[in-house]
């Protein structure tokens, strides 16, 4: 059946299921940057966002609840993207400070010292 096809609640996250997904991931992760909500629970839900959609959430009966399944894995796996993100982007920070750190020490030990 064509999405096109569908109408009521279904025909509508159809049509918008991306820009749904979009709008709820962003939500998250604005509240996962904000420290509201820690970066596990996205993994959970995304977790369990994905088992349902896998499971029986793509070959429900309901074409709303297909839909609706979809819309809530794709935005949880978004989501889960973020405090990823968060982690990799912090180790390499740490990476960049302890390799400036060592540059330094040997700049500063590698220095003569000058005698008048």
């Amino acid at each position: 059946m064509a999405s096109s096809a569908l109408s009521g609640p279904a025909g509508y996250l159809a049509r918008h299921r991306l820009r749904l997904t979009l709008i709820i991931a962003v939500a998250e992760a604005l509240l996962v940057i904000g420290g509201v909500l820690p970066g596990w629970t996205i993994y959970v839900l995304a977790g369990v966002a994905v088992a349902f959609w896998a499971t029986s959430g793509r070959t429900y009966s309901s074409a709303t609840v297909r839909h609706a399944s979809w819309i809530f894995a794709a935005s949880q796996t978004l989501a889960a993207l973020v405090p990823l993100l968060l982690h990799f982007v912090k180790a390499v920070a740490y990476v960049v400070i302890a390799i400036l750190a060592i540059l330094a020490l040997v700049f500063l030990f590698s220095e003569r010292e000058e005698r008048a």
